[in-house]
């Protein structure tokens, strides 16, 4: 027996390893296939053994799944349950890639009714940077009443072409020079064909000072034992950086944008997916992610030169003002608050404190950050 924690996502799923002998190992509390590519690795690096997940009954019928994929006219042929799919499984009650007759691959997925108009949103969101002709996004297939999401039996289904990418090494493509082009140049693209999006009021913008203040009192009633570290963090952002933070700029923004949420070829990005959080925020709140997203990985990496060519290409674009940028350090550690909430959710206390560590790292060394990113 034995545990880890998956990091092949941000769900971060606690794997329970369930050794048969020396040469096989199950794995159970996965929710993805995902969590069996990482207890992989990490059982190879100190003995060979064949790493296995535990089957368990199938939540639907291939019947089932065929008659749902029918719906917008795709003939099954083969369920792929061992297929890895990125983004997090929390975004659907359940998924699956399936194969057509034709050698397509596509990802189904069962939602949750309560879900069901902001699934929508994204949906339209999608067919409209489509039809804007943003590149790397993926939308969501309709059926001939023009409905993304349909409903069969009580459950309601959505499903997009899948596209199969290459893994990231997640000890080495935080230095991978290239990568920090094509992140930026996605957003530099999102920015100037996300101009009025249907469904989003421009007037709604979200306040990552709310959330983090909401946060803070949450730690203060029911996570005491690290107070005074939050609290320390909260002293830095509130010299400056709190009182002007409702000045700077808003656009829309992915929401969620880091490495983990891209599918990536070998020398590009394909697709960019998990738009769940997207909106207008602080116009900072995409470029500020994907570096501390990047940076947590190893800190090291954050005077890389993968982070300094994503920030001279955001630059270059001229799409954020001098203002937010003067900010960078100070945004980056605020939104890791949003980190520390999903840590906190789980129990994830080797999290937590990695987290807290990882603030107080950024704190001190801002004036070297800012010299070699400003």
């Amino acid at each position: 027996m034995g545990n880890l924690i998956c990091q092949e996502c941000p769900n971060g799923c606690n794997l329970v390893l369930e050794w048969e002998d020396e040469k096989n190992v199950f794995i159970v509390g996965n929710k993805c296939a995902s969590g069996i590519v990482y207890a992989a690795r990490v059982i190879h690096k100190n003995k060979k053994a064949q790493v296995h997940a535990r089957e368990e009954t199938p939540l639907f019928s291939r019947e089932t799944l065929k008659a749902v994929a029918g719906l917008w006219q795709v003939r099954l042929k083969k369920l792929h349950h061992s297929i890895p799919v990125q983004g997090s499984p929390e975004r659907s009650v359940f998924r699956v890639v399936l194969e057509d007759n034709s050698g397509k691959y596509f990802l189904l997925e069962q939602i949750l009714p309560k879900s069901l108009e902001h699934k929508k949103q994204i949906a339209r969101l999608l067919d409209f940077l489509a039809k804007k002709n943003l590149a790397r996004v993926q939308p969501y297939l309709a059926d001939e009443k023009g409905d993304h999401i349909i409903k069969h039996k009580n459950n309601f289904w959505q499903m997009i072409p899948f596209e199969r990418g290459v893994t990231l090494d997640r000890e080495k493509y935080m230095y991978e020079e290239w990568r920090g082009p094509a992140l930026a140049g996605f957003l530099i693209e999102l920015r100037r064909k996300s101009k009025n999006p249907p469904f989003f009021d421009s007037r709604k913008v979200f306040s990552l000072k709310n959330y983090m203040y909401k946060l803070i009192r949450e730690i203060n009633l029911y996570n005491k034992d690290i107070h005074a570290r939050v609290k320390d963090i909260a002293c830095f952002l509130e010299k400056n950086f709190m009182s002007a933070y409702e000045k700077l700029p808003a656009a829309f923004c992915h929401g969620d944008y880091h490495p983990m949420n891209v599918i990536w070829s070998a020398d590009d990005i394909k697709c960019v997916i998990d738009w769940e959080f997207s909106g207008y925020k602080s116009e900072l709140y995409d470029a500020a992610n994907l570096i501390g997203c990047v940076g947590v990985e190893d800190p090291q990496s954050l005077t890389g030169e993968l982070v300094k060519n994503f920030i001279s290409g955001m630059k270059e674009a001229g799409i954020i003002s001098k203002t937010s940028w003067r900010y960078l350090v100070e945004f980056i550690v605020a939104l890791r608050y949003a980190w520390l909430s999903e840590w906190l959710r789980q129990k994830d206390t080797e999290m937590i404190s990695l987290e807290l560590d990882y603030m107080r790292l950024l704190i001190e060394n801002k004036n070297d950050l800012q010299k070699v990113w400003l």
